[in-house]
């Protein structure tokens, strides 16, 4: 039986040239895994009341056994998570993997998954950047004409962030990564369909081989430098990526001088600072994530891609910088200069998706 199913994956064609860049996928796999058993560990000590959630997380870290790495693993995996899907989707768009449309709009949903996964998750801890962050973000929806704020009471489940909030917010975050690995699987399945792109960025390539062992190993080696790293980061620096705002207790009185997401949200959180309309704003936030899949439907020469084109690849980088760029801004203050430079990086930001088609 384990034969048969592991024989479509031995026996996959796979362009011969693909490179190291087509290892994030079978990555990304690894982190959903990591992501999925931690966190399973992680709930059998959680207690998801805003009375106590709080110092359960204390509890997990100072009292059961190994609940500081359970906890820095599943805290840090997210990181590593989005670190390794935007560059996933940067190599997506870099060698045209978009002309693949099934395989691109399920990635898409993927990733839309994903971030709502990390989001509500980021809230359990009930810390106060957890509070202030729920409270901010989910205030988002009242922008929404006529129904806006009825959602948002009944998200919350009352008249502002709650007991009852952090109660539905555990639940979706307990079962959405299981329909994210319903997700994977079918956007393995659609890939098998088509096959693998390839660095020459052409949409079929007939000189395949078999994935087994030429790209086998190169997924295992990956996996390896991968979990080095990601080790570094939880023996060494298990902080390093929290807020440090977030080691207080929620208090609904006191707000935070600055009120900023996790970092893999900073671009799209300074986007939609950019804006001053809030409405308009929340749209610019959504457009940021859904945008990506107007490349399947607006470039027209499947021969074209960022490998060949010099004046793509020129878009391209420009875009990377202005996401990079955006991040930084995203934790700044809204004042002078950084709302203006703010702006200026969004209008880049989009232009790339409108400019790109005409090259």
């Amino acid at each position: 039986m384990m034969k048969i199913l592991l024989n479509p994956m031995i026996n996959l064609p796979t362009p011969s040239n693909i490179s190291y860049m087509w290892n994030f996928g079978s990555l990304l796999g690894m982190s959903l895994i990591i992501q999925i058993l931690s966190g399973l560990f992680l709930s059998m000590n959680f207690s998801s009341d805003i009375s106590t959630a709080f110092s359960m997380i204390s509890h997990i870290q100072r009292d059961v056994n190994y609940g500081w790495l359970i906890r820095s693993i599943h805290s840090n995996g997210a990181s590593i998570f989005f670190l390794f899907i935007y560059i996933h989707i940067a190599r997506g768009i870099y060698y045209s993997s978009f002309f693949m449309k099934k395989v691109w709009f399920s990635g898409l949903l993927m990733i839309l998954t994903l971030m709502s996964t990390a989001f509500l998750g980021y809230i359990l801890p009930w810390g106060q950047m957890s509070f202030w962050g729920a409270t901010v973000i989910t205030n988002l929806i009242s922008a929404i004409p006529y129904f806006g704020q009825t959602i948002t009471y009944w998200l919350w489940g009352g008249f502002s962030v709650n007991n009852n909030t952090l109660i539905r917010f555990f639940s979706m975050h307990f079962i959405l990564p299981f329909f994210l690995a319903f997700l994977i699987f079918i956007h393995i399945l659609l890939i098998h369909e088509k096959g693998s792109s390839n660095p020459l960025g052409l949409y079929m390539n007939l000189d395949k081989i078999s994935f087994h062992p030429y790209f086998s190993t190169k997924d295992i080696l990956g996996a390896l430098i991968s979990l080095l790293f990601f080790f570094i980061i939880i023996f060494q620096y298990p902080y390093i990526l929290m807020d440090a705002e977030n080691f207080n207790m929620a208090n609904p009185m006191v707000t935070p001088p600055h009120i900023q997401p996790e970092w893999y949200f900073l671009f799209a959180y300074a986007i939609l600072r950019s804006i001053p309309s809030k409405l308009g704003g929340v749209m610019a936030l959504i457009f940021s994530i859904i945008i990506v899949i107007s490349l399947s439907f607006s470039m027209k020469n499947k021969l074209v891609s960022c490998y060949f084109n010099f004046s793509m690849k020129f878009m391209f980088w420009l875009f990377i910088n202005s996401f990079l760029i955006l991040t930084f801004l995203g934790a700044k203050p809204i004042e002078y200069p950084y709302e203006l430079m703010s702006q200026m990086t969004t209008i880049i930001y989009f232009s790339f998706f409108i400019f790109i088609p005409m090259t």
